[in-house]
């Protein structure tokens, strides 16, 4: 719990004034930013060598996206993406995006991670994506419809892997009048007491509750194919939504679909490594009474891979949309259309300036934005405009609006055939472990 700082105009300038520890942090990382690709130059020609085995078991968090964008000079303020307008600036590493019932659009931030190491006191992530330094860092913030800017709560666990990328506040959720925050930087593997979980935000004393410990159920409940080369003990859940009045989680270096209830008790719905092995689940949805999972897939990224897998409310995965690219979002607007966001197009690592976002509507698929610079999150607004966390894995990210064109105007029509559509088929289900409130 810290307290709020003052409200604040969204920035366009490129400097970088801090309010608090986590602005302090991530200017130091802003400023060394060079010291910090000399000190990670063996991890990056480890991504880049000619072990293609050992490349293939990467996932997002093994490439260090923000050591990369700050090769490139990225952090510096860049045009939006054409039909695009820069809602928000000076973001902590944004993650997901949800409005609340007062009509703010609220912010998951990743934060700057921290100093703290855990190296013998628990198991570590492996090189050389781990050892993690912890801190408390991460945060929430509020954009009003003005474009104000403030700061919700702060001091949620945030971490830093030895490549330099980050976690933190991942999601956000209301359900009713009440918000929740997905933490994936917590837990000990992370150089954190505060373990990974669902967080009851407190607005009016601006502090976190502790709802659902996701660490601990991790733990005790080991899907059936983790990835031994990037394990994470504490996981590392990504993404978040309200249903029907409880909270479903995704989570991607393990493979989960779950549940938390309001009063705290945790169910996993899918295994999704059982039935698909390590295609790292990313983005979840709720539609026409179905769940909707995109994947990120693995490093070096293969252009029109992977999917978004249509899943049953008991764990059967019945059909799938092919066809896309490196997915860290999936939103829709209520009247039957399917937006996927990709973090990178570009065959390889990672390109910033090649994130899109498609949009499908019955037969149509299309291109819609283009050259986003490694997107993480995004939420249709109640003013039917996208809006997108870009810039998402830099301590100087952004919020982008988006007004989506009439169907059939996009950029570009894609050759597959996708469609937004509930399918009927049968599965086998995976087992169901749950985790009550208090236990």
């Amino acid at each position: 719990m810290v307290t709020p700082v003052r409200p604040r105009r969204a920035s366009r300038l490129k400097s970088f004034e801090p309010e608090h520890e986590a602005d302090e942090q991530a200017r130091e990382l802003f400023e060394k930013s060079s010291g910090a690709l000399r000190a990670s130059s063996e991890s990056l020609l480890w991504l880049s060598g000619e072990d293609h085995g050992t490349l293939a078991c990467m996932n997002i968090r093994e490439v260090s996206v923000s050591l990369f964008l700050l090769s490139t000079g990225l952090l510096y303020s860049q045009p939006a993406p054409p039909g695009s307008s820069v809602w928000a600036e000076g973001l902590l590493s944004p993650r997901g995006l949800v409005f609340g019932p007062d009509g703010n659009l609220y912010v998951a931030e990743a934060g700057a991670g921290g100093t703290h190491t855990t190296g013998k006191i628990c198991t570590q992530v492996p090189t050389p994506i781990g050892p993690y330094s912890g801190g408390t860092t991460a945060r929430i913030s509020a954009v009003s419809s003005s474009g104000t800017l403030k700061t919700v709560v702060t001091g949620l666990p945030s971490a830093k892997a030895a490549t330099g990328d980050l976690q933190g506040v991942s999601a956000v959720a209301f359900v009713g009048d009440n918000l929740y925050a997905l933490v994936a930087g917590g837990g000990c593997s992370h150089g954190n007491t505060m373990p990974n979980g669902v967080y009851q935000i407190n607005q009016t004393t601006h502090s976190a509750q502790l709802l659902a410990d996701l660490s601990t159920f991790f733990m005790n409940n080991p899907v059936s194919h983790p990835n031994a080369a990037d394990f994470e003990p504490d996981g590392v859940p990504y993404s978040m939504i309200e249903a029907g009045g409880d909270l479903y989680i995704v989570e991607p270096n393990h493979g989960r679909l779950l549940q938390v209830t309001t009063r705290g008790k945790i169910r996993q719905i899918l295994d999704v490594s059982a039935p698909l092995g390590h295609v790292v689940p990313t983005s979840v949805l709720w539609q026409n009474d179905q769940f909707w999972i995109g994947n990120l897939g693995l490093f070096p990224i293969t252009p029109g891979t992977e999917n978004v897998y249509q899943v049953t409310p008991k764990g059967c995965i019945v059909d799938h949309i092919s066809g896309f690219t490196a997915i860290t979002g999936l939103a829709t607007d209520g009247q039957g259309a399917l937006y996927v966001l990709a973090l990178s197009t570009a065959a390889g690592l990672p390109q910033p300036g090649t994130g899109n976002l498609i949009r499908i509507v019955d037969d149509v698929a299309e291109v819609v934005l283009a050259g986003l610079i490694v997107p993480t999150g995004l939420t249709v607004g109640p003013d039917g405009a996208i809006y997108i966390s870009d810039e998402g894995a830099t301590p100087m990210g952004r919020i982008l609006r988006f007004m989506p064109p009439l169907v059939g105007q996009g950029i570009s029509q894609l050759p597959s055939e996708a469609r937004m559509q509930v399918s009927v088929g049968s599965c086998t289900f995976s087992p169901k472990p749950e985790h009550g409130a208090g236990n």
